[in-house]
């Protein structure tokens, strides 16, 4: 199968969001909320328990709460500025699925790789994720379902990654 596309922001903006609910990230998307939960409560406490109210200690843990808050969104929003600023100089992009993995070409560069290079993948409404083999899921490549022809492409696309690769 051929896939023909040039990516958007929102292709990549999908494929991180999809590796910070898979990769290595998962773990920050939790333990950055539960470190802001707790720094707030620890400013509630600074500043109602007994004794006079410490601002400064309360000043500070605001910051990283709110520090903690933001961190995942604005990695995301990041990852996708720097991603999509190096793909969207190669133009147009070309890549070739069949059983022994993807071949992706574009203006300047060519990369082939193998199924045990790309063992795992997740399907998005618009897309295909693929991810790297190494346990934190670092690195991923996309395979727009717009870049297609038909439903039918779609569905055989994914019948060719199921037999060659695990689905999370």
């Amino acid at each position: 199968m051929e896939l023909v596309y040039t990516p958007t922001r929102a292709d990549i903006a999908d494929a991180v969001r999809v590796q910070t609910r898979h990769g290595s990230f998962r773990l920050l998307r939790w333990l950055l909320p539960v470190a802001a939960a707790l720094a707030f409560l620890a400013v509630a406490l600074l500043l109602t328990g007994p004794g006079e109210p410490d601002t400064g200690g309360a000043v500070l843990m605001g910051a990283l709460g709110l520090l903690s808050a933001v961190l995942v969104p604005l990695s995301r929003l990041l990852t996708t500025r720097q991603l999509y600023a190096m793909i969207a100089r190669q133009g147009e992009h070309r890549a070739r699925v069949d059983e022994a993995g993807v071949r992706w070409t574009s203006q300047d560069c060519e990369v082939v790789a193998g199924w045990q290079l790309t063992p795992r993948y997740a399907e998005t409404p618009t897309q295909f994720v693929l991810f790297s083999g190494d346990k934190g899921r670092v690195g991923l490549a996309a395979l727009p379902k717009r870049a297609l022809a038909d439903a039918a492409d779609v569905d055989r696309l994914r019948a060719l990654l199921d037999r060659n690769i695990d689905r999370i």
